[in-house]
């Protein structure tokens, strides 16, 4: 049977159409994966990822300080006057017993002549009484007068003594009250404002100006129970003499260290009701004379902590007033996970729990983060963090200084 030439021609383009067509499908169909799998890469972001290491830490804490001169003494008026003549200036370095006021003395000068003229009175007439004793006596061992006029004669000569004895009494006052016009430094010290002017009315208890001793100066700071207590575990340690566990440092108010370390004296015997915290005392020596008193400024209190697990600052998001951060799995996805800090420092936070060393972690970019999302981490050193930190302190193994706030 032989087929037409038009039927095989139709069979021919037939064939080809359906070729073509599955062709287009298939190309379309691998676009389509390749389209998928593109967007897929583009749905993970790039995000830096740390890994948490456990390190000896030392961590200073700082406290608001208050400073005060180890003397600092008001000197006021003992006894009313005019005030005469003043022999420093403000700012002025004073030594023990100089001169500094001097009060109007005539009125007291009268009264020390008073004094002494009363008591050479009363001296003179002691010496009278104490003669007519004496006679007394005599005739009464000849038996002239009777008993009864020596015992008259004792009484007059004991009157007369307590006259002296008070006489010298007032003239002890009246020295003194002239003494109070002459107004002393008690100590060596720096003079604080002088309020007065030289012809000013002076009473009993007008203050004069003040004398501040800062050879060496007090910084009062409080700190709360806890880290009282973790001093005195540190301070009755063993080794709390080679931790240096009472020595501190002082920032001053334009934030710069004072160059003379100190040291703390001692703690104040209860905690604060209100606050929960204990005050503690530092001395400092105060050669160059820069701190004063009522200055302020921040102690740093160093403690050692072993086996720290730190945790970057910027990892961290708070959540209904909780800490979190993200941690990445084995197949880069991100858990969200809540930890609880032991302290916060300068940059980092140092873990109580929650948290495992070797974890990594999300450092920065959480703000982008979802729950269960993958991403394509991009590792980030701890020690590149740790990097703008101060010098570390020796032994241990890669151990970090951190600051404490």
């Amino acid at each position: 049977m032989t087929i037409p030439l038009f039927r095989i021609l139709s069979l021919s383009l037939a064939t080809a159409a359906l070729s073509s067509t599955l062709l287009a499908g298939c190309t379309a169909k691998g676009e389509t994966e390749q389209s998928a799998a593109a967007a897929t890469a583009e749905e993970q972001p790039t995000l830096p990822v740390t890994q948490l290491v456990t390190m000896d830490t030392v961590l200073y804490r700082k406290y608001v300080a208050d400073i005060q001169a180890v003397r600092n003494v008001e000197l006021r008026g003992r006894v009313q006057g005019y005030l005469e003549r003043i022999h420093v200036d403000e700012g002025q370095e004073v030594k023990q017993g100089q001169l500094l006021f001097s009060i109007n003395d005539a009125p007291f000068r009268t009264q020390l002549s008073k004094a002494q003229a009363a008591l050479s009175s009363a001296q003179a007439e002691a010496r009278v009484a104490a003669l007519e004793v004496q006679q007394v006596k005599l005739l009464v061992q000849k038996k002239i007068v009777s008993e009864t006029e020596l015992e008259v004669a004792q009484a007059k000569l004991k009157a007369a003594q307590s006259q002296v004895a008070q006489g010298q009494s007032a003239l002890s006052d009246a020295r003194l009250h002239l003494s109070y016009t002459q107004v002393r430094a008690p100590f060596d010290g720096i003079i604080d404002r002088i309020p007065l002017k030289v012809g000013s009315l002076v009473d009993d208890g007008t203050l004069l100006t003040t004398v501040s001793d800062i050879r060496a100066v007090y910084a009062y700071f409080t700190v709360s129970e806890g880290e009282y207590l973790d001093y005195v575990k540190r301070h009755r340690s063993g080794t709390a003499q080679a931790a240096g566990a009472d020595d501190v440092q002082l920032i001053l108010a334009d934030g710069s260290s004072y160059p003379h370390p100190g040291r703390i004296e001692t703690v104040e015997s209860e905690f604060d009701a209100n606050t929960g915290s204990i005050a503690f005392r530092a001395r400092f020596q105060n050669p160059d004379k820069l701190l004063k008193h009522g200055a302020t400024g921040r102690v740093k209190l160093a403690s050692e902590v072993d086996n720290a697990l730190l945790l970057p600052q910027k990892a961290v998001f708070e959540l209904q007033d909780k800490n979190y951060v993200f941690v990445v799995d084995q197949q880069n996805r991100l858990h969200q996970r809540h930890f609880v800090p032991k302290t916060r420092l300068a940059h980092f936070y140092l873990v109580e729990s929650g948290l495992q060393p070797g974890e990594r972690v999300v450092y920065e970019g959480v703000q982008d983060a979802r729950d269960g999302m993958r991403i394509r981490p991009r590792p980030v050193g701890m020690d590149s963090l740790l990097a703008p930190a101060p010098q570390p302190r020796t032994g241990g193994g890669g151990a970090v200084t951190a600051h404490a706030f």
